[in-house]
Protein backbone atom coordinates (compact mmCIF):
# COMPACT_ATOMS: atom_id res chain seq x y z
CA UNK A 1 0.00 0.00 0.00
CA UNK A 2 1.00 3.31 -1.13
CA UNK A 3 1.60 6.09 1.73
CA UNK A 4 -0.87 8.93 1.72
CA UNK A 5 0.27 11.57 0.33
CA UNK A 6 1.51 14.75 2.56
CA UNK A 7 -0.75 17.43 2.68
CA UNK A 8 0.42 20.77 1.59
CA UNK A 9 1.05 21.98 4.96
CA UNK A 10 3.14 18.82 5.85
CA UNK A 11 5.61 19.41 2.60
CA UNK A 12 5.68 22.92 3.43
CA UNK A 13 7.04 22.38 6.86
CA UNK A 14 9.05 19.84 5.55
CA UNK A 15 10.89 22.18 3.02
CA UNK A 16 11.32 25.11 6.15
CA UNK A 17 12.94 21.96 8.75
CA UNK A 18 15.03 21.14 5.15
CA UNK A 19 15.97 25.03 5.38
CA UNK A 20 16.96 25.53 9.22
CA UNK A 21 19.98 25.69 9.54
CA UNK A 22 21.32 23.15 12.59
CA UNK A 23 22.41 25.95 14.88
CA UNK A 24 19.22 28.24 14.36
CA UNK A 25 18.12 29.16 18.08
CA UNK A 26 14.84 27.56 17.92
CA UNK A 27 13.50 28.86 21.79
CA UNK A 28 14.50 32.63 21.07
CA UNK A 29 12.82 32.66 17.75
CA UNK A 30 9.80 30.89 19.28
CA UNK A 31 10.05 33.22 22.73
CA UNK A 32 9.87 36.21 19.39
CA UNK A 33 6.85 34.67 17.78
CA UNK A 34 4.99 34.77 21.23
CA UNK A 35 5.65 38.45 22.21
CA UNK A 36 4.60 39.49 18.97
CA UNK A 37 1.52 37.20 18.35
CA UNK A 38 0.70 38.98 21.90
CA UNK A 39 1.00 42.67 20.00
CA UNK A 40 -1.89 42.03 18.07
CA UNK A 41 -4.10 39.91 20.41
CA UNK A 42 -3.88 42.55 23.31
CA UNK A 43 -4.92 45.44 20.97
CA UNK A 44 -7.45 43.68 19.64
CA UNK A 45 -8.82 42.43 23.20
CA UNK A 46 -8.47 45.33 25.09
CA UNK A 47 -9.22 47.91 22.67
CA UNK A 48 -12.66 49.05 21.70
CA UNK A 49 -14.60 51.65 19.48
CA UNK A 50 -18.17 53.35 20.31
CA UNK A 51 -20.16 54.90 17.55
CA UNK A 52 -21.51 57.80 17.64
CA UNK A 53 -24.52 59.65 16.55
CA UNK A 54 -22.87 61.15 14.05
CA UNK A 55 -21.58 57.77 12.60
CA UNK A 56 -17.65 58.01 13.79
CA UNK A 57 -15.95 55.66 15.56
CA UNK A 58 -13.83 56.80 19.27
CA UNK A 59 -11.79 54.73 20.53
CA UNK A 60 -12.54 52.59 24.18
CA UNK A 61 -11.33 50.41 26.59
CA UNK A 62 -13.34 46.96 28.27
CA UNK A 63 -11.04 47.81 30.94
CA UNK A 64 -12.82 51.05 31.87
CA UNK A 65 -15.46 48.71 32.71
CA UNK A 66 -14.00 45.80 33.45
CA UNK A 67 -11.12 46.25 36.08
CA UNK A 68 -11.50 43.12 36.73
CA UNK A 69 -9.42 42.21 33.24
CA UNK A 70 -6.40 43.65 33.98
CA UNK A 71 -4.50 40.41 35.03
CA UNK A 72 -5.00 39.70 31.38
CA UNK A 73 -2.63 42.21 29.90
CA UNK A 74 0.06 40.65 32.35
CA UNK A 75 -0.20 38.08 29.96
CA UNK A 76 -0.18 39.96 27.08
CA UNK A 77 2.04 42.53 28.03
CA UNK A 78 5.25 40.80 26.71
CA UNK A 79 7.41 43.58 25.46
CA UNK A 80 9.63 42.75 27.92
CA UNK A 81 10.10 39.20 26.64
CA UNK A 82 10.76 41.06 22.90
CA UNK A 83 13.42 42.94 24.56
CA UNK A 84 15.19 40.28 26.24
CA UNK A 85 15.45 38.06 22.72
CA UNK A 86 16.03 41.64 20.88
CA UNK A 87 19.10 41.95 23.45
CA UNK A 88 20.16 38.32 22.83
CA UNK A 89 19.75 38.01 18.52
CA UNK A 90 21.20 41.54 18.40
CA UNK A 91 24.38 40.41 20.40
CA UNK A 92 24.88 37.45 18.61
CA UNK A 93 24.43 39.81 15.54
CA UNK A 94 26.85 42.02 16.66
CA UNK A 95 29.40 39.51 17.20
CA UNK A 96 29.40 37.41 13.74
CA UNK A 97 29.15 41.26 11.91
CA UNK A 98 31.57 41.47 9.31
CA UNK A 99 32.05 45.16 8.92
CA UNK A 100 31.78 48.08 11.18
CA UNK A 101 29.51 48.71 13.62
CA UNK A 102 28.14 51.46 11.95
CA UNK A 103 27.44 49.19 8.63
CA UNK A 104 25.77 46.35 11.14
CA UNK A 105 23.72 49.24 13.02
CA UNK A 106 22.41 50.76 9.63
CA UNK A 107 21.72 47.41 8.17
CA UNK A 108 19.29 46.86 11.56
CA UNK A 109 17.97 50.48 11.46
CA UNK A 110 16.94 49.89 7.37
CA UNK A 111 15.21 46.54 8.68
CA UNK A 112 12.83 48.48 11.11
CA UNK A 113 12.62 51.91 8.96
CA UNK A 114 11.15 50.34 5.90
CA UNK A 115 7.40 48.79 7.37
CA UNK A 116 7.30 51.93 9.54
CA UNK A 117 7.66 54.35 6.64
CA UNK A 118 5.39 51.63 4.33
CA UNK A 119 2.22 51.93 6.53
CA UNK A 120 3.08 55.50 7.25
CA UNK A 121 2.87 56.27 3.65
CA UNK A 122 -0.08 54.07 2.46
CA UNK A 123 -1.90 55.66 5.60
CA UNK A 124 -0.72 59.31 4.54
CA UNK A 125 -2.65 58.32 1.09
CA UNK A 126 -5.95 56.38 1.89
CA UNK A 127 -6.90 59.63 4.07
CA UNK A 128 -7.61 62.03 1.78
CA UNK A 129 -8.99 59.54 -0.63
CA UNK A 130 -11.31 58.00 2.41
CA UNK A 131 -12.43 61.37 3.67
CA UNK A 132 -13.45 62.40 0.04
CA UNK A 133 -15.28 58.78 -0.11
CA UNK A 134 -17.76 59.86 3.43
CA UNK A 135 -15.58 58.72 6.15
CA UNK A 136 -15.67 60.98 9.05
CA UNK A 137 -12.97 63.17 9.65
CA UNK A 138 -13.51 61.38 13.47
CA UNK A 139 -13.06 58.00 12.26
CA UNK A 140 -9.70 59.27 10.96
CA UNK A 141 -8.26 60.23 13.40
CA UNK A 142 -8.97 57.48 15.84
CA UNK A 143 -7.91 55.09 12.92
CA UNK A 144 -4.47 57.63 12.90
CA UNK A 145 -4.06 57.13 16.52
CA UNK A 146 -4.28 52.81 16.31
CA UNK A 147 -1.76 53.36 13.56
CA UNK A 148 0.78 54.94 15.65
CA UNK A 149 0.17 53.64 18.92
CA UNK A 150 2.61 50.27 17.95
CA UNK A 151 5.21 52.10 16.17
CA UNK A 152 6.44 54.19 19.27
CA UNK A 153 8.10 51.08 20.16
CA UNK A 154 10.04 50.92 17.04
CA UNK A 155 11.67 53.74 17.80
CA UNK A 156 12.62 52.81 21.31
CA UNK A 157 13.89 49.77 19.67
CA UNK A 158 15.78 51.73 17.34
CA UNK A 159 17.46 53.53 19.96
CA UNK A 160 18.56 50.66 22.55
CA UNK A 161 19.57 48.59 19.18
CA UNK A 162 21.97 51.43 18.67
CA UNK A 163 23.09 50.83 22.38
CA UNK A 164 23.99 47.56 21.94
CA UNK A 165 28.17 47.94 22.37
CA UNK A 166 27.46 49.68 25.60
CA UNK A 167 25.02 46.99 26.42
CA UNK A 168 28.08 44.11 25.75
CA UNK A 169 30.72 46.35 27.58
CA UNK A 170 28.08 46.65 30.44
CA UNK A 171 28.14 42.80 30.71
CA UNK A 172 31.41 42.20 30.79
CA UNK A 173 32.21 44.47 33.46
CA UNK A 174 29.43 43.32 35.37
CA UNK A 175 27.60 40.08 34.22
CA UNK A 176 24.36 39.33 35.66
CA UNK A 177 23.75 42.79 37.56
CA UNK A 178 24.53 44.91 34.43
CA UNK A 179 20.72 45.76 34.24
CA UNK A 180 20.58 46.76 38.43
CA UNK A 181 21.48 50.24 37.54
CA UNK A 182 18.54 50.54 34.95
CA UNK A 183 15.99 48.66 37.69
CA UNK A 184 17.24 51.24 40.20
CA UNK A 185 17.00 54.46 37.98
CA UNK A 186 13.40 53.96 37.02
CA UNK A 187 12.90 53.32 41.02
CA UNK A 188 14.09 56.62 41.89
CA UNK A 189 11.81 58.48 39.58
CA UNK A 190 8.86 56.67 40.13
CA UNK A 191 9.94 57.49 44.38
CA UNK A 192 9.69 60.91 43.05
CA UNK A 193 6.56 60.92 40.44
CA UNK A 194 4.62 58.83 42.97
CA UNK A 195 5.88 59.91 46.36
CA UNK A 196 5.46 62.28 49.59
CA UNK A 197 6.80 65.25 47.49
CA UNK A 198 5.27 64.17 44.37
CA UNK A 199 2.88 67.23 44.09
CA UNK A 200 6.38 69.39 43.50
CA UNK A 201 7.26 67.41 40.63
CA UNK A 202 6.74 69.05 37.04
CA UNK A 203 5.13 65.88 35.20
CA UNK A 204 7.69 66.02 32.79
CA UNK A 205 10.24 64.21 34.96
CA UNK A 206 8.24 60.73 33.75
CA UNK A 207 10.21 60.75 30.71
CA UNK A 208 13.23 59.92 32.04
CA UNK A 209 11.98 56.43 32.74
CA UNK A 210 12.03 55.77 28.85
CA UNK A 211 14.80 54.64 28.34
CA UNK A 212 16.26 52.82 30.69
CA UNK A 213 12.52 51.23 31.12
CA UNK A 214 13.10 49.86 27.98
CA UNK A 215 16.68 48.63 28.02
CA UNK A 216 16.12 46.32 30.90
CA UNK A 217 15.17 43.75 29.38
CA UNK A 218 17.06 44.22 26.42
CA UNK A 219 20.34 44.50 28.93
CA UNK A 220 19.20 41.35 30.25
CA UNK A 221 18.84 39.41 26.69
CA UNK A 222 22.84 41.11 25.84
CA UNK A 223 23.92 39.46 29.12
CA UNK A 224 21.82 36.47 28.36
CA UNK A 225 23.88 36.24 25.23
CA UNK A 226 27.18 36.82 26.38
CA UNK A 227 26.53 34.05 29.00
CA UNK A 228 26.14 35.62 32.04
CA UNK A 229 22.87 34.48 32.92
CA UNK A 230 22.54 30.94 34.04
CA UNK A 231 19.87 29.35 35.35
CA UNK A 232 20.30 29.90 38.83
CA UNK A 233 20.59 33.74 37.70
CA UNK A 234 17.21 33.32 35.79
CA UNK A 235 15.44 31.81 39.02
CA UNK A 236 16.18 35.35 40.68
CA UNK A 237 15.00 36.86 37.65
CA UNK A 238 11.70 35.09 38.31
CA UNK A 239 11.67 34.79 41.86
CA UNK A 240 12.85 38.55 42.57
CA UNK A 241 10.54 39.75 39.24
CA UNK A 242 7.56 38.44 40.78
CA UNK A 243 8.00 38.97 44.50
CA UNK A 244 8.73 42.98 43.26
CA UNK A 245 5.74 42.93 41.08
CA UNK A 246 3.12 41.73 44.08
CA UNK A 247 5.23 44.40 46.36
CA UNK A 248 4.10 47.15 43.94
CA UNK A 249 0.37 46.33 43.29
CA UNK A 250 -0.34 45.18 47.18
CA UNK A 251 1.57 47.53 49.25
CA UNK A 252 2.69 50.52 46.92
CA UNK A 253 -0.77 50.96 44.83
CA UNK A 254 0.04 51.18 41.33
CA UNK A 255 -2.50 50.37 38.56
CA UNK A 256 -3.17 46.82 37.59
CA UNK A 257 -3.53 47.07 34.20
CA UNK A 258 0.06 47.06 32.28
CA UNK A 259 -2.07 49.15 29.18
CA UNK A 260 -3.10 52.84 29.87
CA UNK A 261 -6.86 52.72 30.90
CA UNK A 262 -8.81 55.85 29.74
CA UNK A 263 -10.16 57.92 32.64
CA UNK A 264 -7.40 56.81 34.81
CA UNK A 265 -4.37 59.31 36.07
CA UNK A 266 -1.62 56.61 36.61
CA UNK A 267 -0.33 54.24 33.41
CA UNK A 268 2.42 51.89 33.72
CA UNK A 269 3.62 51.57 29.95
CA UNK A 270 3.76 55.21 28.81
CA UNK A 271 6.77 55.51 30.23
CA UNK A 272 7.01 52.30 32.06
CA UNK A 273 6.83 52.46 35.50
CA UNK A 274 8.80 49.98 38.17
CA UNK A 275 5.99 47.55 37.69
CA UNK A 276 6.78 47.10 33.77
CA UNK A 277 10.18 46.32 34.72
CA UNK A 278 9.05 43.64 37.45
CA UNK A 279 6.84 41.98 35.13
CA UNK A 280 9.92 41.75 32.58
CA UNK A 281 11.82 40.56 35.13
CA UNK A 282 9.34 38.00 36.03
CA UNK A 283 8.85 36.78 32.09
CA UNK A 284 12.49 37.03 31.35
CA UNK A 285 13.53 34.58 33.52
CA UNK A 286 10.94 32.03 33.14
CA UNK A 287 11.89 32.66 29.47
CA UNK A 288 15.13 31.59 29.82
CA UNK A 289 14.11 28.54 32.50
CA UNK A 290 11.85 27.37 29.67
CA UNK A 291 14.14 27.92 26.94
CA UNK A 292 15.38 23.80 26.48
CA UNK A 293 11.70 22.66 26.75
CA UNK A 294 10.76 25.22 24.30
CA UNK A 295 13.93 24.35 22.19
CA UNK A 296 12.26 20.31 21.74
CA UNK A 297 9.05 21.61 21.39
CA UNK A 298 10.21 23.76 18.40
CA UNK A 299 12.06 20.45 16.97
CA UNK A 300 8.88 19.25 15.47
CA UNK A 301 8.60 20.58 11.74
CA UNK A 302 5.18 21.46 11.94
CA UNK A 303 4.99 23.10 14.82
CA UNK A 304 8.30 25.10 13.76
CA UNK A 305 7.01 26.50 10.50
CA UNK A 306 4.44 28.69 11.54
CA UNK A 307 7.24 30.37 13.64
CA UNK A 308 9.74 30.82 10.89
CA UNK A 309 6.74 32.89 9.02
CA UNK A 310 5.95 34.79 11.92
CA UNK A 311 9.35 36.18 12.56
CA UNK A 312 9.62 36.65 9.03
CA UNK A 313 6.45 38.80 8.84
CA UNK A 314 7.71 40.40 12.06
CA UNK A 315 7.42 43.81 11.25
CA UNK A 316 4.24 43.68 8.83
CA UNK A 317 2.29 41.65 12.26
CA UNK A 318 3.35 44.85 14.11
CA UNK A 319 2.47 47.57 11.32
CA UNK A 320 -0.32 46.16 10.14
CA UNK A 321 -2.29 44.74 12.63
CA UNK A 322 -4.49 47.63 13.79
CA UNK A 323 -5.06 48.45 10.27
CA UNK A 324 -6.90 45.21 9.52
CA UNK A 325 -8.84 45.76 12.65
CA UNK A 326 -10.12 49.58 11.34
CA UNK A 327 -10.92 47.59 7.90
CA UNK A 328 -13.40 45.55 9.82
CA UNK A 329 -14.82 48.21 11.78
CA UNK A 330 -15.27 51.18 9.75
CA UNK A 331 -17.40 49.26 7.05
CA UNK A 332 -18.70 47.83 10.00
CA UNK A 333 -19.47 51.25 11.34
CA UNK A 334 -22.31 52.23 8.07
CA UNK A 335 -24.42 49.08 9.51
CA UNK A 336 -25.10 50.67 12.45
CA UNK A 337 -24.04 49.12 15.79
CA UNK A 338 -22.45 45.17 15.80
CA UNK A 339 -21.87 44.08 18.19
CA UNK A 340 -18.44 43.35 19.58
CA UNK A 341 -17.05 45.25 16.63
CA UNK A 342 -18.66 48.75 16.99
CA UNK A 343 -20.70 48.70 20.24
CA UNK A 344 -18.89 50.40 23.81
CA UNK A 345 -17.06 47.93 25.06
CA UNK A 346 -18.74 47.71 28.91
CA UNK A 347 -21.09 44.22 28.77
CA UNK A 348 -19.87 40.87 29.02
CA UNK A 349 -21.73 40.34 25.88
CA UNK A 350 -19.07 42.37 24.01
CA UNK A 351 -16.70 40.07 25.04
CA UNK A 352 -18.34 37.30 24.01
CA UNK A 353 -18.44 38.90 20.78
CA UNK A 354 -15.13 40.65 20.58
CA UNK A 355 -13.92 37.13 20.65
CA UNK A 356 -15.78 36.17 17.48
CA UNK A 357 -14.53 38.66 15.86
CA UNK A 358 -10.78 37.93 16.18
CA UNK A 359 -10.84 35.43 13.41
CA UNK A 360 -12.00 37.82 11.09
CA UNK A 361 -9.14 40.16 12.27
CA UNK A 362 -6.59 37.81 12.06
CA UNK A 363 -7.98 36.85 8.20
CA UNK A 364 -7.79 40.18 7.22
CA UNK A 365 -4.26 40.89 8.59
CA UNK A 366 -2.81 37.71 6.65
CA UNK A 367 -4.85 39.48 3.25
CA UNK A 368 -2.97 42.50 4.18
CA UNK A 369 -0.14 41.45 5.19
CA UNK A 370 0.49 39.31 1.33
CA UNK A 371 0.83 42.81 -0.37
CA UNK A 372 2.62 44.81 2.68
CA UNK A 373 5.42 42.99 3.13
CA UNK A 374 7.09 44.09 0.26
CA UNK A 375 7.96 46.98 2.85
CA UNK A 376 10.23 44.47 4.65
CA UNK A 377 12.48 43.74 1.82
CA UNK A 378 15.09 46.17 0.58
CA UNK A 379 13.71 48.37 -1.43
CA UNK A 380 15.05 48.51 -5.01
CA UNK A 381 13.15 51.84 -5.86
CA UNK A 382 14.37 55.33 -7.52
CA UNK A 383 15.41 57.75 -4.56
CA UNK A 384 12.55 60.13 -5.76
CA UNK A 385 10.46 57.35 -5.16
CA UNK A 386 12.00 56.52 -1.26
CA UNK A 387 11.96 60.44 -1.09
CA UNK A 388 8.39 60.75 -1.92
CA UNK A 389 7.26 57.91 0.38
CA UNK A 390 9.59 59.99 3.47
CA UNK A 391 7.44 63.05 3.05
CA UNK A 392 4.24 61.48 2.74
CA UNK A 393 5.27 59.50 6.15
CA UNK A 394 6.41 62.61 7.56
CA UNK A 395 2.70 63.94 6.62
CA UNK A 396 0.61 61.14 8.26
CA UNK A 397 3.05 61.54 11.63
CA UNK A 398 1.77 65.28 11.43
CA UNK A 399 -1.73 64.45 11.06
CA UNK A 400 -1.53 61.64 13.48
CA UNK A 401 0.28 63.94 16.67
CA UNK A 402 -0.59 67.01 16.51
CA UNK A 403 -3.94 67.78 17.70
CA UNK A 404 -6.73 68.43 14.86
Amino acid sequence: MNPSPATPFAAFAARVERRTPADRDRAVDGLRALALLAVPLGHWLLGGFTLGDDGALRNASPLSAFGFFAPASWVLQMLGIFFLVGGYASVRSYHRRTGSTADWLRGRVARLGRPVLGVTAVWAVLIPVLYASGVPGTTLRTGSTLVVQPLWFVGVYTVVTALTPYCVRASRAFGFWAAAPLLLTVAAVDLMRYGPGADAVPSWLSVLNILPGWLFAYQLGVSWGEGRIDRARARILLIGGAALFAVLLLVFGYPASMVGVPGEARTNSHPPSLLVLALASAQSGAAILLRERIGRLLARPKVWAPVVVINLSAMTILCWHQTAMLAAAVPASYAGELAGLTTAPDTLGWVAARLAWLPVFAALLLLIGRYARVFERPWRTARPTRVLAGVLAAGFACYALVPG
